[in-house]
């Protein structure tokens, strides 16, 4: 019997390296892209550990899930900065150059 693949092995790696991308655009695609691969990674992976010698593909689904992974860590990481940012530095000097400027100076200690 010839093995089948997995379904959304490939989707669940494009969503794992898009998740990692993702982070970098303020962190929300990123843990969207990221909790996806791992939500179907997971269904994937319950479905090879039931039969694996029907499903092909698996190391396409621990890449996406690791991947993932590392996507929600990153994105995370990257919103705990932004608000970190937006805290210190407030709402009204990211609005203000001048304000914004004279803030990072006091940030720098000069």
């Amino acid at each position: 019997m010839e093995k089948q693949r997995l379904p959304n092995d490939t989707l669940i790696l494009v969503m794992g390296i898009l998740s990692i991308i993702g982070c970098c655009c303020y962190g929300l695609p990123g843990t969207i892209f990221g909790i996806v691969a791992v939500i179907l990674g997971t269904k994937a992976t319950k479905l090879y550990k039931a039969e694996p010698e029907k499903y092909d593909g698996y190391g396409n689904v621990q890449a996406g899930k690791i991947m993932g992974v590392i996507g929600i860590v990153l994105s995370i990481l990257f919103i705990i900065y932004i608000v970190w940012i937006i805290a210190a530095i407030g709402v009204e000097a990211l609005q203000d150059p001048e304000l914004l400027q004279e803030k990072l100076l006091e940030m720098q200690g000069q």
